[in-house]
């Protein structure tokens, strides 16, 4: 009897200790973390209503004149430092399928990385729960992550964190770490896929100049001017393509039965932050394309984009490569400088310079979306 009732008592005990240490665990546990605190970068407003269907990016025209070539940099607005639009569903298989294709010249990470992409997966979910209130949750107790765009869930402390980005965030995003010898910030892991021409494998471990060794003036303009987009033209929407895809090497040709209606501008918009817990630095990079005859009703854009590509340097326009489009392009972007003028839109004999809107337009906000 006596027995019975000790091993009744330690069934108590241990019951009440279960109980004790799940409530200590849910009381204590500790939420979404305070990034903006950490940062000093604000935590952004929630966009309540936003529609993922019928959001549309913001109209960034990132051209200049006179013309130089800078990096895809900008001070970073804290409300949107991811930004979400309509082609959000297309989008994300796209990226996953491109993994799926090429492997690591997508996907990549050295030893030593785990921390800062760890780190960059729990800001990113905390900005897109705090942005996107309605389409993004997560439990920070138990892990769990829902995309109700999506339908889908995960676990962010058991996922791989670029994995989850790729699954997630339909951006570029580049870790560099310092290396300790050189005191260089060297790319050490990524996801990317949108390159153009170039390999990630080429670039893991290399320092942010020699990443981009081949991009004409960088080290004279660029390497320390980091507060633009850059932008080219092509042939319909291409994320990815590599020498001796068709849709590259077509880049060399003017195809003379080519519709105006068929060429794109890409945009890619960067920004860069530092992680505060690791001191990592991390790109972003997010891709946009606008069918070109949507310039016509863009102020002073058609004028100003004419002239860049007729002017702007050799070098350059060669690296962009334009080339394969500019037989239709040029007539159609001046045909509507003239019925912008025609209009009043734009003044006659204006000339042409960056505009104080850049990198949008006047009149840019009544196309924003929320």
């Amino acid at each position: 009897m006596k027995q019975d009732l000790t091993l009744v008592a330690a069934c108590v005990l241990l019951g009440l200790i279960t109980v004790w240490k799940r409530l200590y665990d849910y009381f204590t546990s500790v939420g979404a973390p305070d990034y903006a605190t950490l940062s000093g970068v604000p935590a952004p407003k929630p966009l309540k209503g936003f529609d993922i269907d019928s959001a549309k990016a913001r109209p960034y025209r990132p051209f200049r004149w006179e013309y130089h070539q800078n990096m895809a940099l900008s001070k970073m607005e804290p409300d949107w430092w991811l930004e979400l639009e309509s082609t959000y569903r297309e989008r994300i298989p796209q990226r996953q399928q491109l993994y799926a294709d090429h492997g690591r010249a997508i996907l990549d990470a050295m030893p030593g990385s785990e921390q800062a992409c760890k780190e960059l997966l729990e800001m990113v979910v905390a900005f897109l729960c705090a942005r996107y209130p309605t389409q993004f949750q997560t439990d920070w107790r138990s892990g769990l992550f829902h995309n109700r765009i999506l339908g889908t869930s995960s676990n962010i402390r058991t996922a791989d964190p670029l994995h989850f980005l790729l699954d997630n965030v339909p951006e570029d995003f580049a870790v560099m770490q310092k290396d300790e010898e050189t005191g260089l910030y060297v790319l050490r892991a990524a996801v990317s896929c949108s390159a153009i021409g170039w390999k990630l494998q080429e670039k893991m471990g290399k320092a942010l100049h020699e990443i981009h060794e081949p991009i004409p003036d960088y080290k004279e303009k660029m390497q320390y001017s980091m507060d633009r987009g850059t932008w080219g033209f092509g042939i319909g929407e291409i994320l990815y393509a590599q020498s001796g895809d068709p849709r590259y090497s077509m880049r060399g040709t003017q195809n003379p039965d080519l519709d105006v209606k068929d060429i794109c501008l890409r945009v890619e918009w960067q920004t860069l932050r530092r992680l505060p817990k690791t001191q990592a630095i991390v790109f972003n990079f997010r891709q946009s394309f606008t069918p070109v005859t949507q310039l016509q009703n863009e102020p002073y854009i058609p004028k100003l984009v004419a002239k860049v590509l007729r002017d702007g340097k050799k070098s350059l326009l060669e690296h962009k490569a334009t080339y394969h489009v500019e037989h239709k392009l040029l007539p159609a972007l001046d045909m509507w400088a003239e019925e912008q003028e025609d209009k009043g839109w734009v003044p006659r004999g204006w000339k042409e310079r960056t505009l104080d809107e850049s990198p949008y337009y006047p009149g840019w906000e009544k196309d924003k979306v929320q």
